[in-house]
């Protein structure tokens, strides 16, 4: 009989093992940091990645304040937004975003690299970022990872 001695598996929510991970942006580049976490919340770096499952793990971003920006990001970076009224059109600079809300300027750049349907959404769920480096998940007791270790 020619079959093959082996099964495709499949995540479903009952069978994910999803984790906490802690994860510390200070010196870490923006763009970098945010692709990194995507993979993180995906689930991408699990060997039963499933495409249609949340299979991901729970990421905290610490230290949100202390990203990083290459070349004139800080200046020239515009982040646009429609407040829904005529002439409504509403911009801020990366720098302006930052003083105003750190947390932001990471949380925008992670959701553009997850999927955008009710998954994505799902999944960002599973983020939380922090200024500072105290965060409300100690219950949780989260793993420490080191960014710079992942492909």
């Amino acid at each position: 009989m020619d079959t093959l001695s082996y099964k495709t598996v499949s995540a479903n929510k009952a069978t994910v093992d999803k984790q906490w991970l802690l994860v510390d942006a200070e010196g870490q580049t923006l763009g970098r940091l945010a692709s990194k976490v995507a993979k993180l919340l995906r689930g991408k770096h699990k060997p039963n990645f499933t495409p249609h499952v949340d299979c991901g793990d729970n990421v905290i971003v610490i230290n949100a304040e202390k990203i990083e920006m290459t070349g004139n990001k800080w200046t020239e970076k515009v982040y646009l937004r429609y407040t829904g009224y005529p002439g409504g059109q509403r911009s801020q600079t990366a720098q302006e975003l930052l003083e105003k809300k750190p947390e932001a300027v990471i949380e925008r750049a992670v959701k553009g690299m997850l999927p955008k349907n009710k998954l994505g959404a799902d999944l960002f769920r599973n983020l939380k970022v922090y200024v500072g480096a105290e965060h409300q998940q100690e219950a949780q007791k989260p793993t420490a990872i080191n960014l710079n270790d992942l492909k």
